[in-house]
């Protein structure tokens, strides 16, 4: 597996801080390697401990009592620093006051994971406020992805992805699809139905692949529930909302809300949602190459998520801009297209950005083999983009 360092170096000051490292995202996207190589790289054996919650040999630690009694065992009397590894916390029960404990009873330097975003909507977020940093990590990048196979093309991971156990299987399609629909199965069952007790499973799904189907497009709550009425199946808007909701604490889904640049107000109407990985979609749904535009869409918004930005969908005037990302005092709009095969498509994509009169860069992103870049504003194929250190 390799180094994951674009995580690494955004926790690297924080390293050996009274401050709790908080490592979450989607489940089997790399947070256990990145906590090991996390460990590996603070090097110190003899003053860390480390624990999976998931494994069996440590299921009688997930009773807080006995974990911190476990902890204060190994520490004694130390007042020397000491590195805590806590994987997949959320098994533990009562695990925020027992967390809070170890850092205040004994010199801790606290690294935890977790597949919820619920993780920090509770007590931790009180017990601990202003003293934890929280880091989100993604399904692997293109550029890692070729860091990793460097004889795979694009095409390649369009089809499969970027879940790094794939690489074990990249070469076995019929594996890989097995795998991703073995990860989505695990993630809507452990993660959304029993973490959120749901009964009407049956709904969840099909409103999970009502989602699948519409990635970046425009729609509501109240559009899906017209459409299971439709369907003659009554379900009320705060049931759509909440199984989503739910989708999105299990970062499986990503939810953007449209922003109007010239008012620069948030619109809390007609959201777009995109998918952790693409390739779960292939696996459960299919269709992405069909649906190229919008698979290249996901491309650019997990890639904009992955690298720290706040991202919005842009509404000037009835005109749209697929993506603005915000980034401290940095901003950038970003259409994305398949192809512009002639002056009408190019005017679209680039007439819009140029309605916006600020002086922050403009990229139209597409998978066009010629350099169209006009008015100040870059044109990039997509991954000359995905690899790019321009933004």
């Amino acid at each position: 597996m390799i180094k994951r360092e674009l995580y690494l170096k955004q926790i690297r000051p924080f390293i050996g801080k009274d401050i709790i490292k908080i490592i979450t995202g989607l489940r089997r996207s790399g947070k256990s390697v990145l906590l090991e190589q996390i460990c590996s790289e603070i090097n110190v054996p003899k003053r860390s401990i480390y624990l999976n919650f998931e494994s069996k040999k440590n299921s009688s630690l997930t009773e807080p009592d006995l974990l911190y009694d476990y902890v204060l065992d190994k520490i004694g009397n130390s007042n020397e620093k000491w590195y805590l590894f806590f994987d997949e916390i959320q098994e533990v029960q009562g695990w925020e006051q027992t967390i809070n404990s170890f850092r205040v009873d004994f010199n801790a330097d606290i690294y935890i994971t977790g597949s919820n975003a619920k993780l920090l909507s509770g007590e931790l977020a009180t017990l601990i406020s202003g003293r934890y940093v929280q880091l989100v990590v993604y399904p692997l990048s293109y550029k890692e992805f070729v860091e990793l196979n460097s004889d795979k093309s694009f095409d390649d991971y369009l089809k499969t992805g970027g879940m790094p156990f794939l690489n074990n299987i990249i070469d076995d399609r019929n594996a890989i699809n097995i795998y991703l629909e073995d990860l989505f199965d695990s993630v809507v069952l452990k993660d959304v139905v029993m973490r959120n007790n749901i009964r009407d499973v049956d709904l969840l799904s099909r409103i999970i692949f009502y989602v699948l189907a519409n990635i970046g497009a425009t729609f509501s709550a109240t559009s899906i529930a017209k459409y299971f009425k439709n369907e003659h199946r009554k379900v009320s808007t705060d049931t759509v909302l909440n199984y989503v909701k739910y989708c999105e604490e299990a970062y499986l889904l990503y939810k953007l809300k449209r922003q109007d640049i010239q008012g620069k107000q948030i619109l809390n109407i007609a959201e777009k949602y995109y998918i952790a990985d693409h390739g779960i979609r292939e696996a459960v749904y299919g269709n992405n190459l069909k649906n190229i535009e919008k698979l290249l869409e996901n491309l650019v918004c997990l890639e904009l998520l992955r690298r720290g930005y706040a991202v919005t969908v842009g509404t000037i005037g009835e005109k749209e801009v697929d993506f603005i990302g915000v980034k401290h005092t940095e901003k950038l709009y970003i259409q994305v297209t398949y192809i512009m095969p002639d002056s009408k498509t190019q005017e679209r994509e680039f007439g819009n950005l140029r309605k916006i009169a600020d002086n922050h860069p403009k990229f139209v992103v597409s998978m066009d083999g010629v350099n169209m870049s006009q008015d100040g504003i870059k044109h990039f194929h997509i991954q000359d983009f995905l690899l790019s250190d321009l933004y």
